[in-house]
């Protein structure tokens, strides 16, 4: 397997550190049936990409074998924001049959942690989703690893998150507070459930704490409904 140095892993601060082993914990007391998890959110720059690999790191940190798959083929920000310091082959060259699994898929200097970057960009991201090699790659990651976080596009700009949602086991929806309306956030869910995977939860992300540590008063009015259905992480 081939080696990566992921330089620009960001130090959390403990508050931030204590968020993602509390989701960790919720994502594990899900049931050990739930092993493949697919995170989307609504729209671009909800910090979707942010929270699915810190999520994966957290877990591997935790001594869960854990790959994290990035299949936002279309316009992926992770290779750029975490600075890899070397040319990486990705998930569209397997996808394609241009490279065997074990040419694209790097272990990390996270312990635990292997990666799969999206790889360039293809004319057909959908198909490539939606085709026997990715079927076939999460029936095999099933059997070799403990967790499978798969990074997926924004429901509400593409289709191929509720593609990616068929083979996994649970969705986490990453929502931007202050940002998203509660319409477009049902309109996400609704359409994942399309596909007829389970929605195990929502992270709020991007949470302005106030003096006594409350969310503001938008979280109440608009999200306290839909968080109340399906947990806060």
């Amino acid at each position: 397997m081939l080696n990566i140095n992921i330089d620009k892993l960001k130090k959390l601060d403990n508050s931030t550190n204590e968020s993602y082993k509390r989701l960790r914990t919720n994502i594990q007391f899900c049931g050990d049936d739930i092993k493949v998890i697919a995170l989307t959110s609504t729209v671009p720059n909800e910090g979707k990409s942010s929270v699915s690999f810190n999520l994966a790191a957290s877990i591997a940190e935790s001594g869960k074998r854990v790959i994290f798959l990035d299949t936002d083929l279309r316009k992926s920000v992770l290779v750029g924001r975490y600075k890899i310091n070397k040319a990486v082959k990705g998930l569209t060259h397997y996808l394609s049959g241009v490279n065997p699994f074990d040419e694209v898929v790097y272990a990390t200097n996270v312990d635990n942690l292997h990666v799969v970057f999206s790889g360039p960009v293809p004319p057909n991201p959908a198909e490539l989703l939606g085709n026997k090699y990715f079927k076939k790659l999460i029936a095999d990651l099933r059997k070799t690893y403990d967790y499978v976080i798969i990074d997926t596009p924004p429901i509400g700009s593409v289709i191929d998150a509720a593609i990616v949602a068929q083979e996994c086991d649970g969705v986490v929806l990453v929502i931007s507070a202050n940002e998203i309306s509660y319409k477009a956030v049902q309109k996400s869910k609704m359409q994942m459930e399309k596909s007829n995977c389970r929605i195990i939860g929502a992270v709020l992300n991007k949470v302005t704490f106030g003096k006594n540590g409350y969310y503001g008063k938008y979280y109440g009015k608009y999200y306290g409904k839909y968080y109340g259905n399906y947990g806060e992480y």
